[in-house]
């Protein structure tokens, strides 16, 4: 082999030895990083924009442009398959924390669906029955038949050959990074943290929780309670001070002509003071009785927070009604067993939390109802209004008043 033969192999070998180290892009590792992380978030984004708000709940129409991005992105990022994840995340929603609910951290135990959440998932995919009830109104082109569902496994094998072209040997990190970012995120900490820890803005039926107000890392899932408390809206984000990127996104693809928004969350609206409580007090209340009764919360807190003041003031202890206060305004069924004797001690011992908090289930019954009349609950709403102001109790009453200027 002479000079030139030899010179070549070693152009060549190095030439190999570089592409294998660096990819095309001949990016710095922290730069190949930053890209994952990138990547990462546009599957979130296709997750909570397509998935999520498009598919399983239609609160918004997608153009097919915007819409087959997504598929595709989703089959070459997660190989999952938008009838299986949308008849999962119905199916979801219909049985929350009750027997049947796929991946309820309150029938399967926190540990199991944080870990094992997409292990849950494909064994859910496999339930004919699931598909069949709520799969409905999903794509079924020839694409879909014939490539995203039949192939799913081929997209994700595709991407790693992607990465590891673009990236040389880190791309096998970079593909690990994005393989378990939705098992990570949205099957073990949205499906699993998400119902388990948290705060809550609204009393909604299931264990839902905010994990956190700023829905950056995970599209806007973080506000998981708000989904919860209002499943159509194309909006998660309800308080001044919370933040949803991915309705960042969609307000974005809006202005393209790319997306139309059917449903946000509603908002109270408020007027003149009517002499009395009609029906259509009755029918604002109804239809935004999760924010009337986050407002009720907010005004319990601040009884319990005076009475806490009061006890303090005079040297007494406080330390029974301190345990109490994070559970006055929560509805019974909510509440921990072992936390209900301090309850119902607290409630004894402070006349005017007790009022508020029986006022509160005589409030909640009203939309519970589902024998009376119109005029009747109309009725019930007038003397729940003429009870709370005649009660001595400041903030019930300002409440009462506050409820007879709300309109639908």
């Amino acid at each position: 082999m002479n000079s030139s033969d030899t010179g070549f192999l070693s152009t060549l070998w190095g030439g190999l030895v570089d592409f294998l180290s660096n990819g095309l892009m001949g990016l710095a590792w922290w730069q190949t990083m930053l890209v994952a992380l990138l990547l990462t978030h546009v599957t979130i984004a296709s997750v909570t924009i397509y998935l999520h708000r498009h598919s399983a709940h239609r609160s918004l129409d997608l153009h097919p442009i915007a819409s087959h991005f997504f598929r595709f992105w989703l089959w070459m990022t997660t190989g999952m398959v938008t009838k299986e994840w949308t008849a999962i995340h119905r199916k979801h929603h219909a049985k929350c924390e009750h027997e049947g609910d796929p991946h309820s951290p309150h029938i399967f135990g926190i540990k199991k669906v944080f870990w094992e959440g997409a292990e849950l998932y494909r064994a859910e995919a496999k339930n004919a029955e699931t598909m069949e009830r709520f799969g409905h109104n999903t794509p079924n082109d020839w694409i879909e038949r014939n490539v995203y569902t039949r192939h799913s496994a081929l997209g994700v094998s595709l991407m790693l050959i992607l990465d590891v072209a673009l990236f040389g040997a880190l791309g096998l990190t970079v593909w690990a990074i994005q393989m378990a970012w939705i098992p990570i995120t949205a099957a073990g900490i949205i499906n699993g943290i998400g119902h388990w820890w948290g705060y809550r803005n609204f009393e909604a039926t299931d264990g839902s929780t905010n994990v956190s107000p700023w829905g950056i890392i995970i599209g806007g899932e973080e506000l998981h309670n708000n989904h919860h408390t209002y499943p159509t809206s194309a909006k998660l984000s309800v308080k001044p001070y919370e933040f949803d990127i991915g309705w960042m996104y969609i307000r974005g693809l809006s202005a393209l002509g790319l997306a139309t928004v059917k449903k946000v969350p509603p908002k109270m609206a408020f007027g003149d003071v009517r002499p009395v409580a009609d029906e259509k007090t009755l029918e604002a209340i109804i239809a935004n009785r999760y924010e009337v009764m986050a407002g009720y919360a907010r005004e319990l807190r601040e009884a319990c927070k005076n009475e806490i003041a009061t006890l303090k003031a005079r040297q007494a202890d406080a330390s029974v009604l301190k345990a109490a206060k994070r559970w006055l305004h929560r509805d019974d069924d909510k509440v921990p067993t072992a936390v209900k004797p301090q309850l119902a001690q607290a409630r004894a011992e402070h006349p005017v939390l007790d009022k508020m908090v029986t006022m509160r289930e005589e409030l909640r019954a009203l939309w519970s109802s589902t024998n009376a009349t119109r005029e009747q609950l109309a009725a019930d709403l007038q003397a729940w209004c003429r009870r709370a102001e005649e009660s001595g109790i400041a903030a019930l009453r300002d409440f009462s008043v506050r409820l007879r200027s709300a309109h639908a």
